[in-house]
């Protein structure tokens, strides 16, 4: 192993038992299992899609292209197996945290797309670019299994500017209202916010079928300089269709992530068609 690398991998901390030889007290957890195990844990370089540019000048994440990132455990498979934290809805944030090494970096402040690269790299680690799923075929209806390389997953870059360096914040001029509006892409924060809100109504027995106002209401900064969170939502439910759409669709185009589209052919009746990726349970706790 590099001098370089044992520099990386020097995150690794921890108290070392007792009895053991004291050349390696100073040593890290990784080099403690590499000396006593033979086991190199290396770590790996994962690209943000944002390329940084939308974080805040203080926070760790500006202006970075990547992160670094050690492989998953079984100290992370407790956590993807903690009903706490399943019930909290928060495994991914704490599933991220644990496997970065830069511990100054907070994962709620991480966009979505740069999120979903990670989780997708920290899947990798700990079980292989494979990915089995059931596809429908759009021909013959019939269902099969595909499997997915994930390491074939192309990165979707940031394509537009913020309206200010290291803020998450763009422009769109509604095409309809012609009401400027200034929008962000959803952050961890943001999601896990939005997942509270939509269990609280459920458990209200409230129907779920706001999910595009409330996802709207997320992302919306201000709508012709109104910053008012009340007037906001007032605009949205009452926003026209066609801004709705132009909107969304604006922000689905230009959002920084992964494209998880890949081609699959039907192995019953050989019909090729791209399809969406779907993360079912198996993506993060695969049978084998």
């Amino acid at each position: 192993m590099s001098e370089q690398r044992e520099n990386k991998n020097a995150v690794f901390t921890g108290g070392i038992p007792a009895g053991h030889d004291p050349r390696i007290q100073a040593m890290s957890q990784a080099e403690v299992v590499k000396a006593e195990f033979g086991l190199d844990i290396a770590s790996e370089l994962v690209p943000l899609p944002s390329n940084g540019k939308i974080y805040d000048v203080q926070s760790s994440l500006y202006n970075k292209e990547t992160v670094e990132i050690r492989p998953m455990t079984a100290r992370e498979e407790d956590i993807l197996t903690s009903r706490a934290l399943l019930k909290k809805g928060t495994i991914l944030t704490e599933l991220i945290k644990s496997c970065l090494i830069d511990k100054t970096i907070n994962p709620l402040e991480l966009v979505a797309g740069d999120r979903n690269a990670l989780m997708i790299a920290i899947r990798i680690t700990g079980y292989g670019a494979d990915y089995t799923a059931e596809i429908e075929c759009n021909a013959c209806d019939s269902k099969n299994q595909n499997v997915f390389n994930l390491s074939d997953l192309s990165i979707k870059r940031l394509s537009i500017e913020p309206v200010a360096e290291g803020q998450n914040v763009f422009e769109f001029i509604l095409p309809y209202t012609k009401k400027k509006v200034h929008f962000k892409f959803m952050t961890g924060k943001d999601e896990e916010e939005l997942t509270t809100l939509q269990e609280k109504q459920k458990k209200l027995g409230l129907k779920s079928d706001s999910n595009i106002t409330m996802a709207l209401q997320q992302a919306i900064i201000s709508v012709d300089g109104i910053q008012d969170r009340a007037k906001i939502s007032t605009f949205v439910k009452n926003m026209p269709a066609r801004d709705s759409l132009a909107l969304r669709n604006y922000i689905k185009e230009a959002e920084p992530g992964i494209n998880m589209k890949q081609e699959v052919i039907c192995p019953e009746c050989g019909h090729t068609e791209e399809v969406s990726m779907p993360l079912g349970i198996s993506f993060l706790w695969p049978s084998s």
